[in-house]
């Protein structure tokens, strides 16, 4: 064989470590992360959420706090290691954490709220987790309430700090348009309170998601809810390919959790079967 100068091959080696980026490149394109939320797949509050989403083939579960009758029983650490574990057990991860009961119990108002959403903080650290939402439906509507909307504020703002220091987000949704959205984010004053974008409930709402996606952009939308309501996924009145085009525009990188989404008369598995299948092929195109 002829012989290769040492500068010839420090040369050829360079010029290979430079391309390297190019060859392969979707092979090093991060995975996007498609989980569920525990009460759309029928186990809110149930540990054992962990073992359908294996079957279903998710990457992770949205878990509930709690709920009144349990004490936010999250909170409790016999039952964190009681999910860490099922979570392990069944290579399904944490995908983030939600206070549903504030439907119910309104963060505008009742005081016990106060106390939920701080401890949300410390369990979402404890299970790994970034994202904790913050549901203002029902009882807990915003529409139409500047008092409530006040209070809300008034209480995201005395708990930021701490969530700023965890790491945590909290985030915000609700019935409210993107603009109101990002009024109460620019009131609050805070990297950690953000918006948890639902993508049919802004839809039922009449609002542009499109340009509600662009407006508020990936730095304040924590999360995005893919869901319909009775139809599967690309079946309904969301065009998710025009989402994934406005995803893309704002370099979304957070998980996709899908929700709601079974048609009448149709089995959890089959139908999370057939969202994920949609939703990951919808990804990668």
């Amino acid at each position: 064989m002829k012989k290769i100068s040492r500068r010839k091959t420090i040369l050829t080696l360079s010029s290979m470590v430079a391309l390297a980026p190019l060859w392969g490149m979707d092979d090093r394109k991060p995975k996007v992360r498609i989980g569920a939320c525990d009460w759309s797949i029928g186990k809110a509050s149930d540990p054992t959420a962990f073992e359908l989403a294996r079957e279903i083939g998710l990457d992770g579960v949205q878990v509930s706090l709690g709920n009144v009758s349990n004490n936010m029983h999250l909170r409790q650490k016999e039952m964190q290691q009681t999910y860490l574990q099922s979570a392990k057990n069944n290579k399904v991860k944490i995908a983030g954490l939600a206070i549903g009961e504030l439907n119910r119990v309104p963060y505008k108002s009742a005081p016990e709220t106060e106390v939920w959403v701080s401890d949300s903080i410390d369990v979402a650290k404890a299970l790994g987790c970034k994202n904790v939402l913050l549901a203002f439906f029902s009882a807990g509507d915003l529409r139409n309430d500047p008092e409530g909307k006040k209070e809300v504020i008034r209480r995201l703002k005395k708990v930021a700090p701490k969530a700023e220091k965890a790491n945590v987000v909290l985030g915000i949704e609700s019935w409210l348009s993107a603009k109101e959205h990002l009024e109460i984010l620019a009131a609050v004053g805070s990297t950690h309170v953000k918006v948890y974008y639902d993508l049919a409930n802004a839809t039922e709402m009449g609002y542009d998601i499109y340009k509600e996606i662009a407006l508020l952009g990936a730095e304040n939308i924590c999360e995005i809810h893919f869901k319909e309501n009775g139809q599967l996924l690309g079946q309904g009145k969301v065009n998710f390919e025009k989402v994934k085009v406005s995803l893309d525009k704002i370099g979304y990188k957070g998980w996709c959790i899908m929700e709601g989404a079974i048609p009448k008369g149709m089995e959890v598995l089959p139908a999370y079967r057939k969202n994920l299948n949609f939703v990951s092929q919808l990804m990668k195109s």
